[in-house]
């Protein structure tokens, strides 16, 4: 009897997982199931004063956006958090000022989380809590939201950069104003989370100053969107947006400051054009203080003069602001890191800060009394 050859395999089940694996994540080294937006949120969950201040903040910056509160508004905070304690310790100082001034400015606080790297860096809080390379972003996560509940329960409006687009999930229902930085600007990602966004979103113009980026930004998130992102559940889903209204540009300089009347005027002008409110925010950091810290207040100050000589399409100021000047760099002996002082870019001090805020609040109080 003659033997049948065996027929041969078009792959063996072996052969596909083998193949298959040469064919995705090469360059993956591992993963780990992230624990979910709706267990954060029930492990710290936010309570009614919180979420007063939250609604409040957002109403009174539309308000504003909206021209029917003449107020201004400031986003003023260190560069970034990296010690809950100082962070705690600058809302506290923050709010008092906040009560002092807020006939006149409505003060919210900078609490940014994630840092866009040009290169590399430590990635901000929530990537690297310890900031150990240990990427515990769980506990990043959780650390996040607990210093959102703190100042929020305290009665001061928050603010971040929307960095990453899951990240908001765990963290937006705690955030009156957000951010879509120099470098994201121009993504179509970012540009599609800030038209689900339940807060104002100011879009800066890009890091070379190109501001019409920043307008086709504002168009984009007034838009409606279908995107993919995770649900409370921690499942991919599709999301369906409405657009936001309330997307507005924010000036951080480039190549040269453009907070200089004739900037501010030539970016009116394309705003009108282009169809949209006359709403400009001036970031007196980054490009407009040519990264030195100690120029902040030159910026604020110009702007506050064109304010005064009937400027109206300027609604607000970011500052980067810390307890103490400067920066330093990241230290593996934390130990080491100087109190209150900047691990990213450099701020102005606490002195500094009080001192602007204050002078603004009497020359908008003598302006508005004319």
């Amino acid at each position: 009897m003659t033997s049948k050859l065996p027929l041969k395999p078009k792959y063996s089940q072996i052969g596909k997982v083998s193949l298959r694996a040469k064919t995705q994540d090469t360059h993956v080294a591992g993963s780990s199931v992230l624990i979910t937006p709706k267990k954060v949120k029930s492990l710290l969950p936010g309570n009614k004063k919180a979420y007063e201040t939250v609604l409040n903040g957002r109403k009174d910056l539309e308000a504003i956006l909206d021209h029917k509160d003449r107020r201004l508004f400031v986003v003023v905070g260190p560069c970034s958090i990296h010690d809950p304690q100082a962070a705690h310790e600058y809302a506290t100082r923050l709010k008092k000022l906040a009560s002092m001034i807020r006939s006149t400015i409505l003060v919210v606080m900078r609490v940014y989380f994630e840092k866009p790297r040009t290169t590399v860096g430590w990635k901000g809080l929530i990537n690297d809590p310890d900031m150990n390379d240990s990427f515990n972003i769980e506990k990043g996560i959780l650390q996040a939201r607990r210093l959102l509940l703190k100042f929020t329960e305290m009665g001061l409006p928050t603010a971040n950069e929307a960095l990453d687009p899951i990240i908001p999930q765990y963290i937006a229902d705690l955030i009156s104003w957000s951010a879509i930085g120099a470098r994201t600007t121009e993504s179509q990602t970012h540009r599609e989370l800030a038209s689900g966004l339940s807060m104002p979103v100011g879009f800066k113009n890009a890091t070379d100053g190109s501001v019409q980026i920043a307008l086709n930004g504002i168009k984009a998130a007034n838009t409606s969107h279908h995107f993919l992102g995770i649900d409370q559940n921690g499942k991919i889903s599709v999301f369906r947006t409405t657009g936001n209204p309330y997307a507005h540009t924010v000036l951080r300089g480039g190549q040269k400051p453009n907070y200089d009347s004739e900037s501010i005027a030539a970016v009116e002008k394309a705003l009108q054009e282009a169809g949209l409110p006359k709403n400009i925010v001036v970031d007196c950091s980054h490009g407009n203080s040519n990264k030195d810290y100690r120029l902040q207040p030159v910026a604020f100050n110009n702007v506050l003069d064109q304010i005064e000589k009937g400027n109206e399409s300027i609604v607000g100021f970011m500052l980067e602001s810390n307890i103490n000047e400067g920066n330093q760099p990241v230290q593996k002996d934390r130990s080491k890191l100087k109190y209150g002082v900047s691990i990213t870019d450099a701020c102005i001090d606490w002195v500094t800060t009080e001192e602007l805020l204050l002078s603004a609040h009497q020359r908008l109080k003598k302006l508005w009394n004319r």
